[in-house]
């Protein structure tokens, strides 16, 4: 049923976006634009005028839907805060206050709840994926437009206040309008890891403080003791990763001058926002030896400390000589300032913090003394607990730098390094599977190098033994903190990890705590991911290590080509078993497993709201640490404001909570699921998925019915397209396979192979399909799963998808995949609306009113589109080509914008 509030908020976003839109026809007439600002669709909803320019159009339809995106976001965050102030912190689904109320309500007690907070780790990874199509001058101007939205929230301006507010309001979009909206070249790896490292130093250290304020407010709402979550030790660990400067897998660009670089700046802009922080807890920290008396055990701390840091240490206390507690933060930044002066070494030797952990031990001081002496702990919670939790969270490395390779090139570097040992008799890559694993567990045995450092190998082993040795100077200068995992794309068996222990064992990393971590992809590789996961955690070496892991290990789960491979159902239930399946090995051999979802933005790639996801794995598969990437757009989408950032990273928190309890406490989420009903649908799914993608008219059909082509030249992100440059659909990646439907709004990596699959099951096994009507509502998984496949179908568009299709030279090859797309596209609609019950209209009433604001904009769009398309595909001359490439391009980002999705 739609709360009133609902209807308050759709209202809210035609408003806003009407005046919005007003500002920007405003700027465009003061431009001289006058025919194109009245040539605007008033409403979302309404046609464009079709006399204008065609450049021009497109670039302003391009920043009305970026306009609509950001009024709805507002929208959007308006109503939670509604809803709260009128029902309660527990009325927003899947946040703390929920979780807590659900909880309690279940009888779990406020200990078990204060038990649980502090095992959960959670471990956001940035990731450079090319489906970010807009610049981040662009995104720098969503957060400026953003943040005066919800300054025009206020009621209370003056209308001076107000017009100097729309000044600003105006003044931004004249910049936007005169901005470049796409990338003419490819943006380079250091332009990308300066858009994460934003967020690292500018977004998340204010988020960290808004959701430990959530999940207090949530505590004491519900009654409890503010003072059980005083602690940074009580509260849930938050740390984030980046793949910027680390993932090598298919990026030549990535070397390990890159590695070093990324490593280095990260340290930098962890100790300058550690710095900024100490300095404004020093400034706050005024109180008066005079006023409040401190121990002596407090002077004489003060006292060593300074001496051990010579004359400044002296001068650092002069400063503030009635204020002992500004006088200890002083001496903090001192140590410091030294740790940021130079080597490790030095800095230590000077009086710097040689690890966070020191730091973090001065700051116990700080708490020891507002608390337990001053009885301060409101001053403690407010000023002090923020700059524990950034060094706990943040440290001196800012973001763990996970480092993946694909498989194969592993197998290239393994035969140079075995050749240029003199071990080459047969090449590594030649041998059987037991061959392989034979020869490394006796390699294995050994402590010896294959070769000296120094010797040349192969451009792949020099190239991955260059970028060990980087990780190997940074460990030994400042720890391990700031490396995350080494991960194995494209694991296919035992001998894929075991690979990676040699390659560690060749510099003298094996003993350092950097897990090695499988990467299953592929549908096959999912399937067969429990056998390679007992035999590696059987391993001598593997058990060996385990200690320094502190007894976990890392399994990572590929959502993206397993949908490439199989199509969306076997996809997602691939994924499902082998969480649960993975879950019971690690179990049996003592080991706790954390999950690592490589999941994308859109629907096909693993995305969609992060309570609902968590809500959906199975039982039990939680332990409380979880990995997840963040890519391309989806940073932007949900981290590039406070408010979004917030509500984000609170749903995965609390997600994840929920989800470990469930495991603690042993109780099933749902009923026994319908195993076998899953078993058969995900066949017969997958069968109709490969009759399609394998028909002998489909790759010319994909290829002229998409924009593939332009996808593949656009500059969106620094990683080429494809794997090895191959012109296969193995090759190509899943992002562009993903964006290139969507544009043609097809959408069917989403739901294909769905409609027929239902279909035969209900005629078939009629006693199965039963099974799974029943629990289409009630159990998480399956509901999960098939509101996202509706909402793809919903978001697919028949008219575009025959008017796209008509670009496909060979009309028999058309007509037979069409045939099979439109046939499962209607079956799977009406399979939706069997098994979910009621109307579309009841059950997706914002889907709906998001799809109808953008329609008749979207078909201008899509038909310039597909002109264009055809224009360029039959350009006479290169300089043509590319004048129209670089429209296509453009119009690319604002279909984009539209859709609010790419890849």
């Amino acid at each position: 049923m739609q709360h009133p509030l609902e209807q308050e908020g759709y209202d809210k976003i035609d408003r806003d976006f009407d005046w919005v839109m007003s500002r920007f026809r405003k700027v465009l007439i003061d431009l001289g634009e006058q025919a194109l600002a009245t040539g605007l669709p008033g409403r979302a909803n309404a046609e464009p005028s079709d006399d204008l320019p065609a450049d021009k159009l497109v670039q302003a339809l391009s920043i009305s839907f970026q306009l609509l995106n950001l009024v709805e976001e507002n929208a959007a965050a308006q109503y939670r805060r509604k809803l709260e102030d009128q029902v309660g912190l527990h009325a927003v689904r899947g946040s703390w206050g929920e979780t807590l109320r659900y909880w309690h309500e279940n009888g779990v007690t406020a200990q078990d709840m204060r038990c649980l907070l502090p095992l959960l780790h959670v471990r956001p990874v940035l990731t450079a994926h090319p489906t970010e199509a807009k610049r981040i001058s662009v995104i720098e101007m969503h957060r400026e437009l953003y943040l005066l939205l919800v300054q025009g929230e206020n009621t209370v301006w003056t209308r001076a206040e107000r017009a100097a507010l729309e000044q600003q309001v105006d003044a931004l979009l004249e910049r936007w309008w005169r901005t470049g909206e796409v990338y003419l070249s490819k943006p380079r790896v250091a332009s990308e890891r300066d858009n994460v490292m934003h967020y690292f130093t500018k977004v998340f250290p204010d988020v960290l403080r808004r959701c430990d304020q959530r999940l207090r407010d949530a505590w004491t709402g519900m009654g409890f003791d503010a003072a059980d979550l005083e602690h940074p030790q009580h509260l849930p660990r938050i740390r984030f990763g980046s793949w910027v400067g680390g993932d090598r897998d298919g990026h030549p660009y990535v070397d390990a001058a890159e590695t070093q670089q990324t490593l280095t700046k990260h340290r930098e802009a962890a100790l300058l926002l550690l710095r900024d922080k100490l300095e404004h807890l020093r400034n706050k920290l005024s109180f008066s030896r005079l006023l409040f008396p401190f121990p002596e055990s407090a002077d004489e701390q003060i006292r060593t400390l300074a001496a051990r840091l010579g004359p400044p240490g002296a001068e650092a206390l002069a400063r503030n000589p009635l204020e002992p507690l500004r006088q200890w933060v002083n001496l903090m930044l001192l140590r410091l300032d030294r740790t940021m002066a130079g080597p490790a070494e030095e800095a230590i030797a000077g009086g710097g913090y040689e690890r966070a952990a020191d730091c973090m031990a001065d700051l116990a001081v700080v708490r020891h003394w507002l608390v337990d002496h001053l009885q301060a702990r409101k001053v403690a919670a407010d000023l002090l607990l923020p700059v524990e939790r950034t060094v706990q969270c943040f440290g001196f490395h800012l973001a763990q730098l996970d480092i993946r390779q694909n498989s194969a090139y592993h197998e290239k570097a393994m035969d140079q390094l075995l050749a240029a040992a003199g071990m080459g008799e047969q090449a590594f890559s030649t041998k059987t599977a037991a061959e392989r694993i034979n020869f490394l567990n006796n390699e294995l045995q050994h402590q010896r190098p294959f070769v000296a450092e120094g010797v040349a190998c192969g451009p792949e082993a020099d190239a991955l033994l260059d970028c060990y040795r980087v990780v190997k100077t940074h460990i030994l200068h400042h720890g391990a903190d700031g490396i995350g995992s080494f991960i194995v794309s494209m694991t296919r068996g035992l001998s894929d990890l075991l690979m990676v222990y040699c390659f560690l064992r060749e510099v003298g990393m094996l003993q350092q705590p950097l897990p090695v971590v499988p990467l299953f992809e592929t549908i096959e590789d999912l399937r067969a991911a429990p056998d390679i996961v007992d035999a590696f955690l059987r391993h001598p070496v593997t058990r060996g290590r385990l200690g320094l892991l502190g007894h976990t290990q890392e399994i990572m789960l590929g959502y993206s080509d397993s949908n490439k491979d199989g199509g969306i159902v076997a996809s997602r239930w691939a994924v499902y078993q082998a969480e649960q399946a993975l879950a019971g090995v690690a179990e049996k051999h003592g080991v706790a497993c954390c999950f690592f979802h490589g999941a994308g933005g859109t629907i096909s790639r693993g995305g969609g709201k992060y309570h609902r996801f968590w809500d959906s794995k199975p039982p039990g598969s939680v332990h409380g640490s979880v990995k997840f990437t963040v890519q391309g757009e989806t940073i932007a989408q949900h981290f590039a404001n406070q408010i979004n950032a917030t509500y984000n990273l609170e749903m995965v928190l609390a997600g994840v909570a929920r989800q470990t309890m469930q495991r603690l406490r042993k109780q099933d989420a749902a009923p026994a699921p319908p195993v076998a009903a899953m078993d058969r649908l995900a066949r017969l799914s997958n069968a109709g998925y490969k009759t399609l993608v394998e028909h002998p008219s489909f790759k010319a059909f994909f290829s002229h019915a998409t924009p593939i082509d332009v996808l593949e030249q656009s500059k969106i992100g620094s990683r080429p397209a494809r794997r090895t440059g191959q012109r296969n659909l193995e090759d190509l990646r899943a992002i562009p396979w993903v964006f290139s439907w969507n544009q043609a709004r097809f959408n069917l990596t989403g739901w294909y192979g769905v409609g027929q699959a239902l279909a035969a099951l209900r005629a078939e096994a009629p006693e199965l399909y039963e099974q799974l009507r029943e629990q289409a509502n009630q159990w998480p998984f399956l509901r999960y799963c098939l509101i996202h496949i509706e909402t793809n179908l919903l978001n697919a568009d028949p008219d575009m998808m025959a008017a796209y299709a008509a670009l496909a030279p060979d009309a028999a090859g058309r007509q037979t995949i069409m045939r099979l797309i439109q046939d499962d596209y209607t079956a799977a609609l009406n399979g939706m609306a069997a098994l979910l019950g009621g109307t579309v209209a009841t059950r997706r009433t914002s889907q709906l009113h998001n799809t109808e604001r953008r329609k008749a904009a979207l078909h201008t769009l899509h038909r310039l589109h597909i002109d264009l398309l055809a224009r360029w595909r039959a350009a006479p001359d290169p300089d043509t080509a590319q004048t129209l490439l670089n429209e296509l391009l453009l119009l690319t980002n604002a279909l984009s914008g539209g859709l609010k999705s790419t890849g």
